[in-house]
């Protein structure tokens, strides 16, 4: 199967036969900066870079603000990779979105003047009548955005984003349990921070939560969410999960979570938590000839760019699984290896 529900069902799919918008909302956390907790860049100092040339990269398949790829330390590509091939193939329209961004890409995006995450390990994540303001600009960009579309997808791209993911779902009553870039996802540092960060929550109001231990992506997301008079397709895994219970509880959206098989099938990744219908899609890689792509099936990177939904674009709109891969491979082979 190149795409399975794995939660509920949903016509959504159906509507991506028709015309889809992708928004790729991008930011950073300062919760990166805690040693250890992200391999979403070659070394600390290039993470900030990661969104915005992730970013870059949809555009142009290559980096302005690096000099390379975004890829873990030993060179496992960005899922931006997946993403780049899904929409040369597929000619969806896509926008990039900043909230939260410590360096600008150097691409056109629509600004929503957010702030930059605070390390939730430390202090509060942001102030709440900022998170308010934020919200309420992503509504009137996801209900504009929606008229020209049947589906909105919406992806994300943050460093450290499923340590905010896992305290926002603590922060709600769950049992956190979110995935990783690596196969050995750092629980236990993970679990630290997040225990430190929800004794500053207050109550489970979302504002609060999402100011107390959240992010700023997640501010564009759930008001691209809100927004919309589309259904929405919420393009990625754990962080999504996390979105989708904020955005459950403010508003009343039609809604899928589209992430990897990758996702689907980490241990550690409970997307049993969504409160909407989940569909994974698998992009092929552990048959590929290259090991960066294989190490995806291996438990490296997994998700992010809205790899899993737009993989699932790209098969629902009539692309063959075997020449998505083939594709997918000479875009690694043009712009990585």
């Amino acid at each position: 199967m190149s795409y399975e529900f794995v939660k509920g069902e949903s016509e959504i799919t159906e509507l991506c036969k028709g015309k889809p918008v992708y928004l790729l909302v991008i930011g950073n956390t300062r919760t990166a900066e805690v040693p250890g907790i992200t391999v979403a860049g070659a070394n600390p100092e290039l993470i900030k870079y990661t969104p915005p040339a992730d970013a870059e990269l949809l555009y142009h398949g290559r980096c302005l603000s690096i000099d390379t790829v975004p890829a873990t330390p030993d060179g496992k590509p960005t899922p931006a990779l997946i993403s780049y091939t899904a929409l040369r193939l597929t000619a969806i329209p896509f926008f990039v979105v900043n909230s939260g961004l410590m360096v600008e890409p150097k691409i056109p995006f629509v600004e929503l003047n957010a702030p930059v995450g605070e390390n939730i390990a430390e202090r509060r994540a942001m102030d709440a009548e900022k998170v308010r303001e934020v919200i309420e600009r992503a509504k009137i960009l996801g209900r504009k955005m929606s008229k020209l579309a049947d589906v909105l997808i919406v992806g994300e791209s943050i460093p450290a984003g499923t340590t905010t993911a896992a305290a926002v779902l603590k922060a709600l009553g769950f049992e956190p349990a979110v995935s990783s870039s690596m196969p050995e996802n750092p629980l236990d540092l993970k679990k630290q921070v997040v225990e430190m960060a929800v004794r500053r929550v207050e109550s489970n109001d979302p504002i609060e939560v999402l100011a107390a231990v959240g992010d700023p992506v997640m501010l564009g997301v759930i008001g691209l969410a809100l927004g919309s008079e589309k259904p929405v397709v919420f393009a990625g895994g754990t962080q999504m999960v996390a979105i989708a219970n904020l955005v459950a509880r403010m508003g009343e959206v039609d809604a899928v979570i589209a992430t990897t098989k990758y996702v689907a099938s980490d241990p550690n990744a409970d997307l049993s938590l969504s409160p909407f219908p989940v569909v994974a899609a698998d992009p092929m890689l552990g048959k590929s000839k290259y090991k960066g792509l294989r190490a995806y099936e291996e438990g490296f990177v997994k998700e992010g760019v809205g790899a899993g939904g737009l993989t699932l674009m790209a098969y629902v709109r009539g692309l063959e699984p075997e020449k998505f891969l083939e594709e997918i491979e000479k875009d690694y082979a043009n712009i990585v290896s």
